[in-house]
């Protein structure tokens, strides 16, 4: 740090690891212990990685910027302020910025709206090589509370500890371990959600989400590993949270995209992605005419519901596809027909995209005598370089299901590569495992890329004549 360093009595600051690159602070040597305005302030973490998530008003004469910080608390101690009152305060460490020069400080989160500066720089804070001139202001470059705006509709996203929830039913299985891990190692609180202890306050004023009796917090970030047979409650839960304002890695209404097979295929055809030819038919009566549609024997017949594999079932000849599809009918069981892609012999590729980018991909290989290819039905899988037109197609599938994460199979055919299924929870450990990439630490920077950090909010004007101290 140079030795040049003067500050008068006001002076602009920057707190980057806090996401508040503006902050007008007053410079008070009579005071031990800086202090930084806080509302709304939430502990989260655990007793190794304690943290804690606060609001901040950077802007005192416009309330509707709300910036939401989080970080690492260091202490909580008891402060008396300069008016008498003692009080514990989390106390947090961030880098601070003055005039071209940064430097670690630790500030203390406490109420500050009645004063008239959002930040007190005391005197711990002042290192070797600057000096105080009481006399004069802002010796230091003048900044903009402008900058939250433009950072707003820039969609800048400063990098903070998060709060992430994971909604599951198996929080130990592999893909939510890695993801476990992966927020962990990049200094986020990540907290497993069973979806099924979770129910609803569905309310105007204030929707929540309970679990085991008590509300839950409002979280950063969710992410949604719902099974297929829970697809109906586990969308409720995700839908509100998404009222609650927090970010779901993948949205209700994508999830359901691709959870319903029939809405699904439709969706692709709406944005002209290749698919093998599909019917769908509610009468019995049409058992012939939708084994025609899609070119004959052999077919695959489709549970609506499937997944990994489950309920698909390949019908080599006519009278087989004919008895198959009776036999599904008979159980009110909703199903596809779709042309059985021989060229394809038993393989596909899974794809998985992240944030519009393919950033992982595997050939499947059925085991013999089968003609399904997923892991989870004896496949296996090996390094595969996808063509343009399979990452295009890849790309394509998720963002046409709006789908953050996905995992979309593709057959190659001889007229190109078709679009099989999108899985919105795929798995993580045969793609991670075949090619060696960190895919859990690119959805957690996927969660990080997109959590808003700047809110503008409807505040109603002050009707009161509260006194503002210039403390």
């Amino acid at each position: 740090m140079s030795d040049d360093l003067v500050l008068g009595w006001e002076e602009w600051v920057g707190l980057p690891g806090l996401g508040l690159p503006a902050i007008k602070a007053k410079v008070d040597t009579g005071a031990r212990t800086s202090a930084l305005h806080a509302v709304a302030v939430e502990p989260f973490g655990t007793d190794t990685n304690p943290q804690v998530r606060f609001i901040m008003h950077p802007d005192p004469s416009d309330l509707s910027i709300e910036v939401v910080c989080s970080a690492k608390v260091i202490d909580r101690r008891m402060i008396t302020s300069s008016n008498g009152v003692a009080e514990f305060r989390f106390v947090v460490r961030s880098i601070i910025s003055i005039g071209g020069e940064t430097w670690p400080v630790d500030i203390s989160l406490t109420n500050r709206e009645t004063m008239g500066y959002r930040m007190l720089l005391g005197r711990s804070a002042l290192k070797d090589g600057i000096s105080v001139s009481p006399a004069l202001s802002f010796q230091q470059p003048i900044l903009s509370f402008d900058i939250y705006r433009k950072r707003q509709r820039k969609g800048d996203k400063p990098k903070r500890p998060l709060r992430i929830g994971i909604l599951t039913q198996q929080p130990d299985n592999y893909s939510n371990r890695r993801m476990i891990e992966a927020a962990e190692a990049r200094g986020h609180v990540i907290e497993r959600i069973t979806t099924t202890r979770c129910f609803m306050a569905i309310s105007n004023r204030k929707p929540e989400v309970h679990y085991d009796g008590k509300v839950l917090p409002r979280y950063d970030a969710i992410i949604p590993r719902i099974g297929s047979r829970l697809t109906f409650y586990g969308m409720a839960i995700v839908r509100q949270f998404e009222n609650m304002g927090v970010y779901c890695l993948n949205s209700a209404s994508a999830i359901g995209n691709s959870r319903d097979k029939l809405l699904a295929h439709q969706v692709l055809l709406q944005h002209k992605i290749d698919m093998p030819n599909t019917a769908f038919a509610s009468s019995s009566r049409d058992t012939k005419g939708i084994i025609d549609l899609v070119g004959g024997a052999p077919v695959v017949v489709k549970l609506l519901e499937s997944t990994q594999g489950k309920g698909v079932v390949l019908a080599e000849t006519h009278k087989t596809a004919m008895a198959l599809v009776d036999a599904f009918r008979g159980l009110d069981a909703h199903f596809l027909v779709q042309e059985f892609i021989k060229e394809a012999d038993g393989t596909d590729i899974r794809a998985l995209v992240v944030d519009g980018k393919v950033v992982g991909s595997v050939k499947r290989t059925a085991q013999a005598g089968e003609f399904r290819s997923n892991i989870h039905q004896g496949g296996t899988g090996s390094v595969v370089r996808l063509t343009a037109a399979e990452r295009l197609t890849a790309v394509r599938a998720a963002r046409a299901l709006h789908l953050n994460v996905a995992g979309v199979d593709i057959l190659k055919s001889e007229s190109g590569p078709k679009v099989l299924e999108v899985n919105s929870s795929p798995g993580l450990e045969g793609i991670e495992t075949v090619t060696g990439e960190d895919i859990a630490g690119t959805i957690i920077e996927c969660i990080e890329n997109n959590v808003r950090t700047i809110f503008r909010v409807e505040v109603p004007k002050r009707t009161d004549s509260r006194k503002v101290s210039h403390g």
